[in-house]
């Protein structure tokens, strides 16, 4: 079962991360963008990701080389695309309370990518009581957390209350899991992603989250994976990676990679995927992003990997 469980997972994340890479210019930045993004999720947003899922296949260093050398340049890519952190750096001096710097600049702290000015600046922000109190949804400040666990700015884990972030969010109040609709279970899933650091600190969820995500992950993916949204379900199959006794099944993954395209392309959900090039990846970016997330750390799962930080 492991065998296949890491044979599945491999080829389904060395896909994704091949059709993010071949299309990486699709999600390129307009030549005349300026630090106002005037809409951060359109492209800014998705950069990020992909940064995010190209560092967690370098932190996790279980891919063969030409994935890793897909991976560098995704992540060198998506750095000139943030001028190499002047524009992280413009965005954050000009709108202090903006949390979006500091989680965009996260992925590339992992992989050795440093800018000193940001650095300095976020040193100072994130500081502030004005930023530390801007108001956000839990999760969120989980989010806000991690960057700056990430990024060096949580003075030795003092910085942040993390059992009391925890249990602001819909999952640290250990809920009636039938419950759940599909914006609270990304809500769920993010709260895992932050505790534990995409997967490197699986001890960061408290053991009643882990044996509450123990039991009902298993459900909420059979409940998605039902009616195709496979976006959510990828995700889901993050959170089993996270966990302290990981949960990576054999037909979760060979249902996953039936939904995938020959060309990499994991369909959000079980709508028709459009013959547009330019639409095809933008509705469908984010899942071959999580698709290359859960691949490359259920690899490292079922392999024994622990944690590895660059």
């Amino acid at each position: 079962m492991t065998s296949s469980v890491t044979r599945t997972a491999h080829e389904v994340s060395t896909r994704a991360l091949a059709w993010l890479h071949a299309h990486r210019e699709r999600g390129a930045l307009p030549a005349d963008v300026t630090a106002e993004l005037g809409d951060p999720n359109g492209v800014y947003k998705p950069l990020g990701e992909t940064a995010l899922a190209a560092s967690i296949v370098l932190r996790e260093a279980v891919a063969g080389s030409t994935e890793l050398r897909l991976a560098r340049e995704l992540v060198d890519f998506c750095w000139r695309q943030f001028r190499e952190g002047d524009m992280l750096y413009e965005r954050q001096l000009r709108f202090s309370l903006m949390t979006d710097p500091l989680e965009s600049y996260a992925p590339f702290a992992r992989t050795g990518l440093r800018h000193e000015a940001l650095d300095v600046l976020l040193a100072h922000t994130s500081a502030l009581r004005s930023v530390r109190s801007a108001e956000s949804v839990p999760n969120r400040r989980l989010a806000v957390a991690n960057a700056a666990r990430v990024v060096g700015l949580d003075r030795g884990g003092r910085a942040y209350d993390w059992a009391a972030l925890t249990r602001a969010t819909w999952l640290g109040a250990t809920p009636e899991p039938w419950l759940i609709d599909w914006m609270t279970g990304y809500c769920v899933t993010h709260t895992v992603f932050h505790l534990t650091d995409w997967g490197a600190r699986p001890s960061g969820l408290p053991e009643d989250l882990a044996d509450y995500v123990s039991t009902w992950l298993p459900v909420w993916i059979d409940i998605w994976a039902e009616i195709e949204q496979w976006d959510l379900v990828a995700e889901l199959m993050i959170v089993g990676c996270c966990l302290p006794q990981p949960y990576c099944t054999s037909a979760d993954w060979e249902r996953l990679a039936g939904a995938q395209h020959a060309d990499g392309l994991v369909p959000r959900d079980g709508d028709p995927v459009p013959d547009d090039p330019d639409e095809r990846f933008t509705d469908h970016q984010h899942t071959a992003v999580v698709a290359a997330v859960a691949g490359t750390l259920a690899v490292s799962r079922t392999l024994g990997g622990t944690a590895r930080h660059l």
